[in-house]
């Protein structure tokens, strides 16, 4: 598969809520960078995996629409609108936040993402 292809597939609908889906694109010894309205985050494969199990417990549907995506070699930039419905009203989608990743892939996996996302 294409790192294309692997990334498209990371960011498809609901696949952020599954742990197993995450579980199986991540690199064991995968870091993610994220520059964020609140700060900066730097998550290792632990951190990403309790972060898609919290996710799961708050929201009913996620859906990445992917905006711009570019592959160079084994390196993919996408940029991304996150919306989401939650328990609570899962009839509304809402937008979570915009998102522009770089990604690098080792292995066929996600292994150094460099994120930065806005309300």
């Amino acid at each position: 598969m294409s790192a294309k292809k692997i990334v498209q597939e990371f960011y498809k609908s609901d696949a952020l809520l599954e742990v197993e889906t995450v579980a199986n694109l991540l690199h064991p010894e995968i870091i993610l960078e994220w520059h964020s309205t609140t700060g900066f985050l730097k998550l290792n494969y632990t951190e990403i995996i309790n972060l898609t199990t919290q996710l799961s417990k708050a929201y009913v549907r996620s859906k990445s629409r992917i905006t711009h995506i570019i592959e160079d070699h084994n390196t993919v930039a996408v940029r991304y609108d996150h919306y989401v419905k939650t328990i609570e009203n899962p009839r509304e989608e809402m937008l979570l936040a915009h998102f522009m990743v770089i990604w690098e892939l080792k292995d066929n996996k996600l292994y150094r993402g460099y994120q930065m996302s806005q309300l």
